[in-house]
């Protein structure tokens, strides 16, 4: 192998480090941004459940006037 090829497979194996790198620290942030997506997910699930609660009771409260008056 001539030293020209060497250099070229030598710039080829630090192109793909350099590629990993990149790739291991995207996927590490993708990780991070996935798990407050799914933290915000849980809390709007739960505020939806409130809601919906909150508008059951209030159609309970409605039905029960109508039926006294």
């Amino acid at each position: 192998m001539s030293e020209q090829e060497i250099n070229a497979l030598e710039s080829r194996v630090d192109e793909l480090i350099d590629a990993c790198r990149h790739l291991k620290s995207e996927n590490r942030m993708l990780r991070d941004r996935q798990e407050v997506m799914v933290k915000e997910r849980a809390a709007l699930i739960e505020k939806t459940e409130m809601a919906r609660g909150r508008v059951e009771a209030m159609i309970s409260r409605l039905k029960s006037l109508e039926e006294h008056t």
